[in-house]
């Protein structure tokens, strides 16, 4: 008997994608997941040059980009000629390990997680506007389930990836009629460098696995496969949404 099959695949020829953060985790999946859909992708990292990481950028053009800085982002999309796709990916929580109830630390936080979003959507609106992909240009947020949930440690993280959700719904709607659709992706429990290590403490991940329906973690491969999706042309009717991808995390009481 022959097994069912129900892969999806996606043709990204021809098409530029620009994802922040791109060198590690979630933005390292989906950065790779456009490359292997045949896109032209370039990512932005925090370190002089990619060969200071251990995954390798060789497929992507490197752009070195401190997020918070905003005439370093502007610089930047002055230097990129044409966009279809933007993942505003890049994000910290407790940036260099301080504590975000010290406001010049909660400001910080929301300047690399929310501000950097908007102004790297804002630089590059002309070019997004201008993209002929099939379904109209895409901008997409990672956002997080504290856009939903108060996680006390974090206050300035969990504030910016709220407001993520709400400009995802202001842009989906300013900028529609500029052909560029705008939507959020709300990741749950990811296997990635910045939540990964509470898989190995049994008193923070067995709540987890409680709680969560499909009994595992996410991978950076499943938040991916809904950018994919997000931006292609079977999701042309679908901007200002946050799409929630948390194995079930948040449906359980």
């Amino acid at each position: 008997m022959n097994q069912a099959q129900n892969k999806a695949s996606y043709d990204y020829n021809g098409s530029r994608v620009f994802v922040t953060g791109g060198s590690n985790g979630i933005g390292f999946g989906i950065a790779s997941a456009f490359a292997d859909s045949g896109a032209e992708v370039i990512i932005t990292g925090t370190k002089p040059s990619p060969e200071d990481y251990d995954n390798d950028l060789s497929r992507f053009q490197y752009q070195q980009l401190l997020v918070q800085d905003r005439d370093a982002i502007y610089k930047l999309a002055d230097n990129i000629d044409r966009l279809d796709i933007l993942i505003n990916n890049a994000g910290a929580t407790m940036p260099g390990g301080k504590d975000e109830y010290e406001p010049e630390v909660f400001e910080e936080a929301v300047r690399i997680n929310l501000f950097s979003a908007y102004h790297c959507s804002n630089a590059l609106r002309a070019q997004l506007s201008a993209s002929t992909l099939d379904g109209g240009a895409s901008i997409m947020s990672i956002a997080s389930l504290t856009s939903f949930f108060a996680i006390p440690m974090v206050p300035g993280y969990g504030a910016s990836k709220a407001g993520l959700v709400q400009m995802s719904k202001t842009l989906g709607t300013a900028w529609a009629d500029q052909g560029i659709r705008v939507n959020a992706i709300a990741a749950g429990m990811i296997d990635t460098r910045m939540t990964g290590f509470m898989k190995d403490i049994p008193e923070m991940n067995e709540p987890i696995m409680a709680r969560t329906p499909l009994k595992r973690w996410g991978t950076p491969n499943d938040i991916a496969q809904c950018a994919l999706f997000l931006a292609s042309n079977h999701a042309s009717f679908i901007t200002g949404q946050t799409l929630v991808v948390d194995g079930g995390y948040s449906i359980v009481g």
